[in-house]
């Protein structure tokens, strides 16, 4: 046969849709296979609950684990040592309704969401995995990030209570801003002598999580986009835009305090997308000033009391524990008095 007469693109659309077909197959088999493990474990940790029933020893529980993990080993091999049925145990417990477990949650994600005990926190970082599609390890470096605690700064009780029940919605621009940020993935070392440009060069190599870290809906558009007004030329450090809220989100990063003269040059940033890059249909855009150290007095006098648009924020270089948190807490109460003073 003459290979010439071969056509190149017949022969890709037939490769395209194969590939296709291998695909979606795979992701049936993995589908059922995950939803066939999820039952299992969760029937398994009921069995070991229903023999547990009206003996509240303690010992009694960690011998019955025990004797079983021995012969379910015996009979079956490895996944069934003491560790893991506790687990499935555990798994029972806080998930009792067989149809509040998710198949789209993998046991992976499963053995770190029952590690949390506070009901409130696990139904929000479901909800996310579902809505954002974490794997495992964007999982845990969110819960590792304190993400929900954050969020929960500036919640009232409504907030706090849709967060649990719908995870994170993006209703308005403050929704995009979180305090603190939290930036452990670069390569920076607090403490340590750098400038903002080694800060901006770290977040463009690990862009991928910085987005993970903004949240929903981001999209890269550029660093140091040149904005000029007449014979001036000016670069805001970062672009992005949120398909989420239909805005362009610009970030410029400081170290120190902000100052007035930060947040006249964002003003002149957002001003200038608002009036010469968004379209008629998109949302007004968004600036964030993310700071080593906020200054909340200057903020609320340099922008109009209407301000909606325009944020500072802070960011920190390690995750932070829950003590720096409720410390966080505090000084924000603390600043509001303060403010509400002057």
């Amino acid at each position: 046969m003459n290979n010439n007469l071969i056509n190149n693109n017949e022969i890709n659309n037939i490769f395209n849709a194969i590939k296709q077909l291998v695909i979606n197959s795979r992701n049936k088999v993995y589908s059922t296979v995950n939803t066939e493990m999820l039952n299992l474990y969760w029937n398994i940790g009921k069995a070991i609950m229903e023999i547990q029933q009206g003996d509240e020893r303690a010992n009694y529980g960690d011998a019955v684990i025990e004797k079983l993990s021995e012969k379910l080993t015996a009979e079956f091999g490895k996944g069934f040592s003491k560790r893991n049925l506790e687990r499935m145990r555990k798994f029972y417990i806080y998930f009792p309704i067989a149809t509040t477990v998710s198949s789209q949650l993998s046991w992976s994600h499963y053995l770190e969401i029952i590690k949390i005990e506070e009901k409130s926190k696990r139904s929000f970082y479901i909800k996310e995995i579902i809505n954002a599609r974490w794997s495992v390890r964007e999982l845990q470096r969110q819960i590792g990030s304190l993400l929900y605690e954050r969020l929960l700064l500036s919640a009232n009780k409504d907030k706090i209570l849709e967060l649990a029940e719908k995870g994170q919605e993006l209703k308005n621009s403050k929704d995009l801003v979180k305090d603190p940020f939290v930036l452990e993935f670069l390569d920076i070392k607090e403490n340590t002598d750098y400038l903002e440009s080694d800060l901006e060069k770290n977040i463009l190599e690990h862009l991928k999580e910085f987005l993970l870290e903004l949240g929903k809906g981001f999209m890269f558009v550029g660093s140091q986009v040149r904005i000029t007004l007449e014979d001036e030329h000016f670069y805001p450090d970062l672009i992005f835009y949120n398909r989420l809220l239909k805005c362009f989100v610009i970030i410029d990063l400081k170290i120190g305090k902000v100052s007035h003269q930060d947040i006249g040059q964002m003003q002149m940033y957002v001003n200038y997308y608002d009036r010469k890059i968004k379209n008629d249909d998109e949302n007004p855009t968004v600036g964030i000033l993310l700071s080593t150290q906020k200054n909340k007095t200057v903020v609320k006098y340099t922008l109009p009391e209407d301000n909606k648009n325009i944020f500072s924020s802070t960011y920190k270089l390690h995750l932070p524990t829950e003590q720096e948190l409720i410390y966080a807490i505090e000084e924000e109460k603390k600043n509001l008095e303060l403010n509400e003073e002057l």
